[in-house]
């Protein structure tokens, strides 16, 4: 499960590194510059990973091809993939900038949106080649390979650097664009994503060969309503959670500055946590799809067990990290007396919140292994709208326990989601066993 795991867990905190040094360049640039990065991502980001939840459908399907030889499937599914890749592109990112419209009237100040409707134009048009590095990676994942997806990262995150550095203060010659430069090197960073991986492909004759066979007769309807059937409710998955987390950091901010200053400590600290339980949930998906494709139950049950191992040992460490060091933390962030009480004790809740998020995401990933995801749809909206954020407000607000109380209630919601889903992992573990039974017996 490392093998698969740690590649993905590099790449994802390699990007959650960039988003902090990218905040610190147009940090540089004034209060007003980092405002509009601030609420053009935010807005960017609701679209952004409904987008990217739609494409994750592709990996179970293409696992359990693999392993089965169905070399056909494999390549009609890649080349829907890619057709499913192109329309999500188109209608997600018209929508994104019909948003743009609107951008004037969410309550910015006027200077903030003047600088962000630019940046996130920009961002929209990113949207196109990274939907398409990511249907070439949910493929690769399919087989079972997640190493290349993270050298392509990195490549990706140190270009995006060096453009930042040239755009934004208008560095050897290039013209100093601010914040609009920001974007721009995000462009190229993306654009760069896809052609990186068709160099990688084309150098790998047993990949490229799939690509080889796309044939015009091969674009199916059929083949995109399964990736739609399986990728919408993941993405709804992801939309929900996203939301919860969202409309919470709402919620704090009705406390003052000082309680969603500390709350946003404690969520870029725990963002980065979630960096390596999301790798561990990718993995996870991986090794039960390829299980499941083989029909070998026993197998199936190691790998996910192992993986909440190492959830559990990974999140334990992260969780008591955040804990023990609350308060130098939450020192590194600001020097205001206020601002460090109250992400200190954030920190805390946090720290505890670690084994409910990491046990909801591996729950995920494995029943997504399964291709059973409908039911995390449903599970999702039960746990995240109607249980984390009702409870958030009545113990923010009616019980007076201010951010933790909010908290707190991220970790009771997503504590009830871990619950349903390795419940859920269960029954369907011992229903696909008892079919394999009875196919046995006939």
């Amino acid at each position: 499960n490392l093998k698969i795991a740690l590649p993905i867990v590099f790449s994802q905190l390699g990007g959650a590194v960039v988003q902090l040094v990218d905040t610190f360049m147009v940090g540089c640039l004034g209060t007003v510059e980092l405002a509009a990065v601030s609420f053009a991502s935010a807005v960017f980001a609701i679209g952004y990973v409904f987008s990217i939840g739609i494409l994750l459908g592709a990996t179970p399907i293409i696992g359990q091809a693999y392993v089965r030889g169905e070399k056909q499937t494999i390549v009609e599914l890649f080349q829907n993939s890619i057709v499913l890749a192109t329309l999500a592109a188109v209608v997600i990112g018209s929508l994104l900038y019909l948003t743009s419209f609107f951008m004037d009237n969410m309550g910015q100040v006027d200077a903030v949106v003047e600088l962000a409707i630019p940046y996130f134009l920009v961002l929209v048009v990113s949207l196109i080649p990274h939907m398409y590095f990511f249907s070439i990676k949910q493929f690769l994942e399919g087989l079972g390979n997640t190493k290349v997806a993270m050298w392509i990262t990195i490549i990706a995150n140190l270009i995006n650097v060096l453009f930042n550095y040239l755009l934004i203060f208008g560095k050897y010659g290039f013209p100093e664009l601010g914040v609009l430069g920001a974007g721009v090197s995000t462009l190229i960073a993306r654009a760069s994503m896809p052609v990186l991986y068709l160099i990688w492909l084309r150098l790998k004759p047993e990949w490229w060969s799939y690509c080889k066979d796309f044939r015009w007769s091969l674009f199916s309807w059929l083949r995109l309503k399964q990736l739609l059937a399986m990728g919408l409710p993941i993405a709804a998955h992801i939309l929900l959670e996203v939301s919860a987390f969202a409309f919470s950091g709402v919620m704090i901010g009705w406390l003052g500055a000082a309680p969603l200053a500390g709350h946003q400590i404690a969520n870029n600290m725990s963002h980065m946590a979630f960096m390596v339980v999301m790798g561990i949930s990718s993995a996870t998906t991986i090794r039960v799809s390829h299980q499941l494709g083989a029909r070998n139950i026993e197998g199936l049950k190691m790998a996910a067990m192992a993986s909440v191992h190492l959830c559990l040992l990974a999140n334990a460490i992260m969780g008591t990290l955040l804990i023990v060091f609350r308060v130098q933390i939450a020192q590194a962030f600001s020097t205001d007396p206020e601002v460090i009480s109250v992400g200190s004790q954030v920190l805390v809740m946090a720290g505890i919140f670690q084994l409910a998020d990491g046990m909801q995401a591996v729950g995920a990933g494995i029943l997504r292994g399964l291709t059973d995801v409908k039911i995390i749809m449903l599970y999702a909206f039960i746990a995240y709208i109607c249980i984390n954020i009702p409870l958030g407000y009545v113990l923010a607000f009616v019980c007076g326990f201010g951010a933790v109380g909010i908290w707190a209630a991220f970790i009771f919601g997503l504590g009830t989601a871990a619950i349903l889903f390795h419940v859920r992992y269960h029954k369907v573990r011992k229903r696909i066993f008892a079919e394999l039974q009875e196919q046995v017996i006939l």
